[in-house]
């Protein structure tokens, strides 16, 4: 029977629907990079409140962002950040961390920069189950009492750096010292570290003045006069940013450190060296990040391709932005997948290539054995350096294994 002019009408429909669904299904098959979901990486941190480290910080990250996509990416797919400010505030933070989880359904966070910060959302990733990996934060809680399976840390610990500059302060054989640092947990960490590993390396010392100033609000003047009526010789220092700056020309305004020997954290990193110009305390020992005077290959391929995008230097911050988008990069690679236990697994005992050459993150806490520069302070052509720098290695300053073990109780 020869069809109806209806059934010719159907059969007509049927052919041009099932060819365009074909059509449709080649170009979703053909199209480059159409299929490829990004991995989306939730960041936070304390923008506003901090600029000095994480203007450069952010600009580390962009240029190892741009790196990998142009390589192909991880997995097949591009690599896609999404930034949220934290406020600085540990509840700020968490609400942050949560939007980016159920909104922007991030398959990882990483971020933060002070400490008490980063033991908040380190106690959300474990609550929620999320890959965390700090960034900045420094305090010793955050890989060790407080530490917990789904926390890792990129940055040398209070631990790490206080005990890179213990041969320095032992070797001055300097009896009274005074302490200032910011009273927040960065700071109070590593004065209790400071003072424990210096007691137990020379039992004869004294801590004869201790000031603990209120972050971003040092009064500058009370606190160096404070120092100088306890006439200390020899000083720890912990203070960065402007309040470093309004210490350290009090000080040479009064002289109260005259004939003082002093280490002090993060004092060689450029974000708080660079403001200081010829006003930089000649002989200070510090850990920080002399760019200028790194000549390895690794550092020099990220200088090169640094001052290419920006027409800049580099400060520790740029390190530690770049540095982290390719510990996630590795992470994801040897995870083969964004899954959080998976990345949990491969992050344990990760090796990864950074501009300071390769490191790991341990097994045992978590905590990555990426090194800093130990040096002193001097001043050329009106700006503060680090003359003689030598890079510590990470792995050299952390506990055994066993020791770990009695210092991050359950954290799993």
């Amino acid at each position: 029977m020869r069809p109806t002019s209806l059934s010719r009408s159907r059969f007509f429909r049927t052919a041009l629907f099932g060819a365009a669904a074909l059509v449709a299904g080649l170009l979703v098959d053909t199209v480059p990079g159409r299929a490829a979901e990004p991995i989306r990486i939730g960041e936070l941190n304390s923008y506003k409140s901090q600029p000095a480290f994480l203007d450069p910080y952010r600009k580390g990250m962009q240029l190892a962002l741009d790196q990998v996509n142009a390589a192909g990416g991880v997995l097949g797919r591009p690599l896609e950040l999404i930034a949220r400010d934290d406020g600085g505030n540990p509840g700020d933070a968490v609400r942050a961390a949560e939007e980016l989880v159920t909104r922007e359904k991030v398959d990882l966070i990483t971020g933060t920069f002070l400490s008490h910060v980063g033991l908040a959302v380190a106690d959300y990733a474990k609550r929620r189950k999320v890959f965390f990996l700090a960034a900045e934060p420094l305090t010793d809680k955050l890989t060790w009492s407080d530490g917990n399976r789904y926390t890792f840390r990129l940055r040398p610990s209070t631990y790490m750096q206080v005990a890179m500059l213990l041969p320095a302060a032992t070797a001055a054989k300097r009896k009274r010292w005074a302490l200032v640092y910011p009273n927040y947990e960065y700071g109070q960490s590593a004065a209790e570290t400071f003072k424990t590993l210096l007691k137990a390396a020379q039992p004869d010392v004294e801590i004869v003045a201790e000031q603990a100033t209120p972050l971003g609000k040092i009064d500058a003047g009370a606190v160096t006069q404070a120092i100088a009526d306890a006439k200390p010789d020899a000083v720890f220092n912990v203070l960065f940013g402007p309040d470093l700056a309004r210490f350290v020309r009090e000080a040479n305004t009064r002289g109260a450190l005259d004939g003082a020997f002093v280490v002090s954290l993060l004092s060689g990193e450029p974000e708080y060296l660079d403001p200081l110009k010829d006003e930089t305390p000649a002989g200070w020992v510090v850990t920080g990040y002399p760019w200028y005077a790194i000549p390895t290959p690794e550092h020099k391929a990220f200088l090169d391709a640094y001052q290419a995008a920006y027409g800049d230097h580099p400060r520790l911050g740029s390190i530690v932005g770049y540095t982290t988008i390719k510990s996630i990069a590795a992470g994801i690679e040897k995870a083969g997948s964004t899954d959080t236990e998976k990345l949990v697994a491969a992050f344990s005992g990760l090796a990864v290539d950074g501009p300071f050459g390769p490191f790991t993150f341990r097994a045992s806490d978590h905590q990555a054995t990426l090194g800093a520069y130990v040096g002193t302070l001097g001043v050329k052509e009106g700006r503060g350096v680090m003359l003689d720098p030598v890079y510590v290695d990470g792995a050299s300053v952390l506990p055994s294994d066993a020791e770990t073990a009695k210092l991050r109780p359950a954290a799993d």
